[in-house]
């Protein structure tokens, strides 16, 4: 039985960086079931590594749906710019985008991963591939774990085993079947970051079509729950952009995407049309509506669903037809058939709950020396870097609590 102080489950971001940050005098080893490490991150930001985003501190908290509480010791303890500022003391610039995203300059997701193992190798920390645990107990305030070939004992146990989400790559959920059997409560696991499907879709010829700012809003049984404003596009299946697929997490099978395309409320436009009809009677559909700034192909979908002909007279429309067009332009109603499974869905929702996780030391609260860090935990955040940065903050917050501990 090989004995080490720290074991830490998993070589994605979180985990290699966990390993790196703890005291040099603690010996650590780091277990990985795949034959490679870090293979969700190698395909990140389609292989470029969105590792950061450069908006302040405070606007993190913005982007991680209800649990953003959770991450304020992290996040302010090991910041975007501490992360911008590690890669370049290891000799990676980075580069920002008009959205504020940080990427390696190299534009390679490998090359922030030979950064981490680098510092591995560096600090001699023990890594081994192909190691799958089948078995975790705790005993006499250590813990055994049991692969395949081997057993390991340690003082404390780090899980960083990711969600469910891209399961080719390694993350297939094991991190919370070794949580329950410990003692964790694990909220239900949902795919998260990913497009949504519609039912009886009617907008296949818009594929390709985006839009900017526009407002969502989410109804369940006829009560609106949420309102949300972003990007959005069409695809041939239903909708998607950073608008839809930050907002998925909170989305279910049945429930009423409305969608506001207009920009104002149904009572500002209707206004506005009733006065266009009065200065101009004879003007046309099509163009009274051009005045929203969409593309046409949208509007014209929206006015032949109608039955209006977009050349028809703003004076011919009857009042229960304009409310109809009032509806369809500032509530447009999406029933959603489906969410992305996890083998698109970028992220993960849901996971060992934060009830039972100090948030300053990101270890148990039911385990001693149990610390889980990244994606395993139920929190995720939005497009744009917030899940990586998540992954290294809180993965160093542990190595800290791992370091004082003596």
């Amino acid at each position: 039985m090989k004995n080490y102080d720290v074991v830490i489950i998993g070589a994605g971001p979180s985990g290699l960086f966990t390993a790196i940050n703890i005291n040099p005098n603690k010996s650590v080893m780091i277990l990985e079931k795949m034959e490679k490490p870090a293979k969700k991150l190698l395909i990140s930001g389609s292989g470029r590594c969105n590792v950061t985003n450069t908006g302040s501190i405070k606007d993190f908290f913005k982007h991680y749906g209800d649990n953003s509480n959770f991450l304020k010791h992290s996040l302010n303890t090991f910041t975007n710019q501490d992360l911008i500022d590690f890669l370049y003391s290891q000799g990676m610039k980075v580069v920002i985008d008009k959205n504020g995203k940080a990427f390696p300059e190299t534009q390679k997701a490998s090359d922030i991963l030979n950064i981490l193992l680098n510092q591995c190798e560096t600090k001699k920390i023990d890594l081994y591939i192909n190691q799958e645990i089948s078995r975790i107990k705790r005993s006499s305030n250590k813990f055994i774990l049991k692969t395949q070939d081997e057993e390991y004992l340690c003082d404390y146990l780090v899980i960083a085993t990711g969600g469910k989400s891209y399961p080719k790559t390694g993350s297939t959920g094991d991190g919370y079947q070794f949580a329950e059997s410990l003692g964790h409560t694990i909220v239900e696991p949902k795919p998260a970051l990913s497009h949504v499907k519609i039912k009886n879709y009617k907008f296949i010829d818009l594929a390709g079509v985006s839009l900017t700012d526009i407002e969502i809003s989410l109804y369940r049984n006829n009560k609106k729950l949420r309102s949300h404003v972003g990007d959005i596009g069409f695809t041939h299946r239903g909708l998607t952009g950073p608008g839809i697929i930050d907002f998925s997490r909170f989305l279910d099978s049945g429930d009423i995407l409305k969608i506001n395309f207009a920009s104002r409320n149904s009572e500002e436009l209707n206004k506005q049309f009733i006065e266009a009809c009065q200065k101009e009677g004879k003007q046309s559909i099509k163009k009274f509506l051009k005045n929203l700034f969409l593309p046409e192909r949208l509007i014209l979908s929206i006015v032949n669903e109608l039955k209006i002909q977009p050349e028809d007279q703003l004076a011919t429309i009857t009042k229960q037809l304009r409310n109809k067009l009032m509806t369809s332009f500032c509530e447009f109603s999406f029933e959603i058939e489906s969410i992305g499974s996890f083998d698109v869905a970028m992220v993960t929702s849901g996971g060992v709950s934060l009830k039972e996780i100090s948030s300053k030391t990101i270890e148990s609260k039911i385990v001693p020396h149990l610390y889980f860090v990244g994606e395993v935990l139920d929190i995720d955040g939005d497009t744009g870097g917030y899940n990586i940065q998540a992954a290294f903050s809180t993965g160093y917050s542990a190595a800290k609590s791992i370091s004082s501990d003596n």
